[in-house]
């Protein structure tokens, strides 16, 4: 018996407005559909990945599954005008396995299923024939009669919103169907609605769902999904806490001689990684000077014959009103924390690209709004988190992965110069986001910025 996740990508995106069906959109750096599928990849639930696609779209399905190198995706095939088209489609093609096969059914444009929920889902179908994702409505819910006056307010707590997968034994979704097609019904909104209605006899249980699970239907839902992506902070990357990934694998720090570079240094050897750290201090690699960081680098491939992540953690921070800096600390601020950064990344992409590695940056909280008395530091920051978007979607092609890590005031020396003594239970300790900081090299997102709360959240 198989457990088969069905992913429905035939919609066109008329509501979306774009040149491409809204599966096809990039969302930080990769198109929408490859998230989704890349979490049923994974998921040690599922045996099988059926992908139902529009027939124009089918070869841009193919190179995807093929960049990727997923190895569950079993076929494409073409759906219907129609939702129900094409989860008939789908049906057919399955026609040759169990009826007790079980079947999950999901949206294309909802890329931020988790694995929680497949799982929950996979469990209820051993004591459910149809199960339907749902959850609980924040909003009263108001019938309407024709005229826009409304008819009925039913009871909010009663009440839930459906998302996708919907699951079913493969025998009972196909007798549904079987009848809903006998008797010419097409008028459904879900496959859920279809066993209702065609198998009234059939309870369709139902499985928590996830206030982040959203279909992505308008231009502003790429946005809130983006901001959803990087809120988990580690979730967002890594569902647990092994770093042994890091065995013999091969990771540049530039300033790893204290704060969050000198812990991720630390961190990364006692799990086994080879670790190369460079700051003036330490070896006098200037990251403001692109052939230095050329031929640190160099240095390091000769070594070791590969590079596999490169992290900045380089940074400087003076706090002081704008008309008081001199011309010295404008230009140290300015190359240090952005100069610096485009140098390390040009002098990186052939060996990322190689190992099909990442790079990743840092920036802080001061990125979201300029901060008095730091403004260089603070748009300086703001640059590097537009800075690793746009690589990753410049390198995405090459294989290479670029993300942000912004974590809250943390206990840096650099934070202690400018800041002084504060209290230790307001602040992140380094070793904290070092860990997180670590656990993202693992991911396969890019153009992500994780948020490292205090709070975990």
């Amino acid at each position: 018996m198989k457990n088969i996740a069905v992913i429905l990508s035939g919609g066109s995106g008329s509501r979306f407005g774009g040149a491409l069906p809204k599966q096809f959109t990039k969302l930080a750096g990769k198109a929408v559909i490859e998230y989704t599928i890349d979490v049923f990849e994974q998921s040690e639930c599922i045996d099988e990945v059926l992908i139902v696609a529009q027939s124009a779209h089918i070869e841009r399905t193919l190179d995807i599954i093929k960049n990727n190198q997923w190895n569950k995706v079993s076929r494409v095939i073409t759906g219907g005008q129609e939702r129900l088209d094409s989860t008939y489609s789908a049906l057919t093609a399955l026609k040759e396995n169990d009826d007790s096969c079980k079947i999950l059914f999901h949206d294309a444009v909802r890329p931020l299923v988790t694995q929680r929920i497949i799982q929950d889902c996979i469990e209820s179908l051993d004591k459910f024939d149809a199960i339907d994702v749902v959850i609980p409505s924040a909003d009263t819910i108001v019938e309407v009669y024709d005229d826009g006056c409304i008819s009925n307010i039913p009871n909010r707590s009663t009440m839930r919103r459906g998302q996708t997968p919907q699951g079913f034994k493969l025998g009972v979704i196909q007798e549904a169907y079987k009848r809903a097609i006998e008797e010419g019904r097409k008028q459904f909104t879900c496959d859920c609605g279809v066993v209702r209605a065609m198998l009234p006899h059939v309870r369709v249980a139902t499985v928590a769902g996830d206030d982040r699970n959203i279909k992505v239907t308008y231009p502003m839902d790429l946005f809130i999904a983006e901001k959803f992506l990087q809120a988990g902070n580690e979730s967002a990357f890594m569902s647990h806490d092994d770093l042994g990934f890091l065995q013999d694998k091969v990771v540049v720090v530039f300033g790893g001689t204290s704060g969050i570079g000198l812990e991720i240094n630390n961190l990364a050897l006692l799990n086994g990684a080879k670790v190369e750290i460079a700051s003036r201090r330490h070896n006098e690699v200037d990251i403001t000077e692109l052939e230095n960081v050329k031929d640190f680098l160099q240095s390091v491939n000769d070594k070791h014959g590969k590079i596999d992540y490169v992290v900045n953690t380089a940074g400087l921070l003076i706090k002081k009103p704008i008309d008081l800096l001199n011309i010295e600390e404008i230009s140290s601020l300015i190359d240090i924390n952005y100069v610096g950064a485009v140098n390390i990344a040009i002098a990186s992409k052939s060996y990322l690209k190689k190992s099909r590695g990442m790079l990743l940056n840092f920036t802080s909280s001061s990125y979201t709004r300029g901060r008095a008395f730091y403004a260089l530091y603070s748009s300086t920051n703001a640059a590097i988190v537009n800075f690793t978007q746009a690589l990753a979607e410049e390198w995405v092609g090459d294989g290479i992965r670029v993300n942000c890590i912004n974590p809250e005031r943390t206990a840096t020396p650099m934070r202690t110069t400018n800041f002084g003594i504060e209290p230790a239970e307001l602040l992140l300790s380094a070793e904290e986001v070092a860990r997180v900081s670590l656990k993202a090299l693992f991911s396969q997102k890019t153009g992500i910025v994780v948020d490292v709360r205090k709070d975990g959240r």
